[in-house]
C-alpha cells in the first residue's frame, strides 16, 4: 500500500471505512484518489443512514459497505477516476465476488448507477444517493424514488429529504477538495 493511499484512508474528518472495505483497498493497492473518493461517499452514507433510520427499514451495514466499495472496479479501470465510463461497474462486482464478498454486498458495485431499475432496493437507492450528493449533485428522479419510500405523506417526505440533502450538499466543496488532493495513481 502506498503512503498516499494510507493518507487518504487515515485522514481525519471523515468516517473510517468498514474494516473489510479498507482491507480490500489495501490488498488491491487502490489508487489514492479512489481511496479518498470512497471515504467521502461512505461518510455521506453514514449521514444518510443515520438520518433515514427512523424513516424507512433498510440494512445500514449493507449501505455502508456498498458506499465504501461501490467504485472498487476503478482499480481495474483507473481511467474512470478522472473521466466518464461505466466499465468499472461489472468489473467491481466481479472483483468483489472474487475476493469472497457475498453477492448481496458485491451488487452495489454494479447497481450504484442504476437507480431506475424496477428491482432496485432501498439500500441500492441510498448508495446511489450518497454517490451523487457527496459532490453536491442533485438528481430529482433518484430523490423522488427515495422520498417515495419514506414514512409519512409523500410531499412531507420529499421536503424533509430535500432539507437533509441540502445540508449534506453544503459540504461538497470540502469533500471535492479532499478527493482532488490525491492522485489517480499510486
Amino acid at each position: 500500500m502506498t503512503d498516499l493511499l494510507r493518507a487518504a484512508l487515515d485522514a481525519p474528518g471523515f468516517s473510517p471505512l468498514p474494516p473489510r472495505a479498507r482491507d480490500l483497498l489495501e490488498t488491491l493497492d487502490a489508487p489514492p484518489r479512489l481511496g479518498a473518493h470512497l471515504r467521502v461517499v461512505h461518510d455521506v452514507a453514514v449521514a444518510l443512514t443515520g438520518w433515514a433510520a427512523d424513516r424507512v427499514a433498510f440494512d445500514a451495514e449493507a449501505v455502508l459497505f456498498g458506499a465504501a466499495t461501490h467504485d472498487i472496479g476503478k482499480v481495474r479501470h483507473p481511467e474512470e477516476l478522472s473521466g466518464p465510463g461505466s466499465a468499472h461497474e461489472p468489473a467491481g462486482y466481479a472483483l468483489l465476488l472474487s475476493h469472497g464478498v457475498p453477492e448481496g454486498l458485491a451488487r452495489f458495485a454494479g447497481t450504484h448507477g442504476s437507480w431506475s431499475a424496477p428491482d432496485v432496493t432501498v439500500e441500492d437507492l441510498l448508495v446511489s444517493l450518497a454517490d451523487k450528493v457527496w459532490k453536491g449533485k442533485r438528481v430529482p428522479d433518484l430523490e423522488s424514488r427515495v422520498a417515495g419510500l419514506l414514512a409519512g405523506e409523500p410531499w412531507e417526505a420529499f421536503l424533509v429529504l430535500d432539507d437533509e440533502l441540502s445540508r449534506i450538499a453544503a459540504g461538497a466543496d470540502a469533500r471535492l477538495a479532499f478527493q482532488s488532493a490525491y492522485p489517480t495513481s499510486g
